[in-house]
């Protein structure tokens, strides 16, 4: 199957660079990844070339932030809309002559601007996303912008102005189960002022505030009986028993971390470069300055054990900032067709 070349007018200019042992990495856990850039409204899929180079394959999804992954699925928040991609390929198929997946947009259910951050799909198939600007929980619905699923047991109401910046959500066994909060704040706004130490993992299920004093977390994570997440503004990958609220520093990366994936035992993080050059209020400016390194923007890959980056992806030009990334097993070399381009638009496939 050969698709048409996309079109490149409109990308903004990126420049790449790995880690030496990228590729053997992705080929030796037998997997590619996806990220998201909010600030130019990009979704990247990275694999391996036949000839052992790394491919990267961008298209332009307006401010694009959280991601899910299911098989031959995915599922991308926009700035108004979340997104419905599916790989168009059968078994034993390829695009362009090389590319075992081929993600075509489906679907795009409207939203209006939500500030969605993180979402995930249950078990039965629900797509459950963090709105951040009504501070809660939701799920799409057909007629309306969204239907509320939960909020944090200290908002009163369900109204905008992003009162305690909901933005990670974990989903364990199906159903959500964990989300962080910048603050305990029922304010529009209000978080902003403890950005530096009240951040909270909450747990869903119980309502229940099981660990605080991070700084400005995201991406919560359930790994076995623990719960890894980013304590973002102070540049730290940490662990956390929900049972005792004991935590564990595993790793600390050079940059503002808001996307985390897990690929057996390893993680996938995104890194952005502080915004308008300063990382102000945070400890991670501190942190930084003491570890004598600067801030870069793109993908780590951090052994869970060591707490070692051992591989990496940098991103250098117009782009500073990502958010979300996941892990695509069993793929690998995917691309996607972009938006409104002229390969979506002669590329029919049908069933018959």
């Amino acid at each position: 199957m050969t698709l048409p070349n996309p079109d490149e007018t409109t990308v903004p200019t990126v420049r790449t660079s790995v880690s030496p042992g990228l590729p053997g990495w992705l080929l030796a856990n037998a997997a590619s990844f996806a990220f998201t850039s909010y600030q130019t409204g990009q979704l990247f899929l990275i694999g391996v070339m036949p000839d052992g180079s790394i491919s990267l394959n961008q298209q332009n999804y307006a401010q694009a932030m959280g991601l899910s992954a299911q098989g031959g699925r995915l599922y991308l928040a926009s700035k108004f809309q979340i997104w419905r991609l599916e790989n168009m390929l059968q078994p034993g198929e390829v695009g362009n002559g090389s590319f075992d997946a081929v993600f075509v947009p489906r679907n795009a259910q409207t939203t209006g601007d939500l500030d969605v951050h993180e979402l995930g799909v249950d078990r039965d198939g629900r797509v459950v996303f963090v709105n951040t600007s009504f501070s809660c929980l939701a799920a799409l619905d057909l007629t309306h912008s969204f239907r509320s699923v939960w909020k944090p047991p200290f908002v009163t109401a369900l109204a905008p102005g992003d009162r305690c910046h909901l933005n990670g959500l974990a989903i364990a066994d199906g159903a959500p189960a964990y989300v962080t909060s910048v603050a305990r704040c029922d304010t529009p706004g209000g978080w902003r002022q403890h950005r530096s130490d009240g951040g909270v993992l909450i747990d869903v299920r119980t309502d229940t505030v099981v660990a605080e004093g991070f700084s400005m977390p995201h991406s919560p994570r359930v790994v076995g009986d623990k719960v890894l997440l980013l304590d973002s503004g102070h540049g730290l990958l940490v662990e956390i028993d929900p049972a005792t609220a004991a935590r564990r520093e595993i790793a600390f990366l050079p940059g503002f971390m808001r996307g985390l994936a897990i690929h057996g035992d390893h993680a996938l993080i995104t890194l952005s470069k502080p915004r308008n050059g300063t990382f102000a209020g945070l400890p991670l400016e501190q942190a930084l300055d003491q570890r004598g390194c600067e801030a870069w923007c793109g993908v780590a890959i951090v052994n869970l054990s060591s707490g070692a980056i051992v591989e990496w992806l940098r991103l250098e030009g117009d782009i500073t900032e990502l958010f979300d990334v996941v892990a695509l097993p069993g793929i690998r070399r995917p691309m996607s067709l972009g938006v409104g381009s002229p390969e979506l638009m002669d590329t029919i496939t049908f069933r018959a």
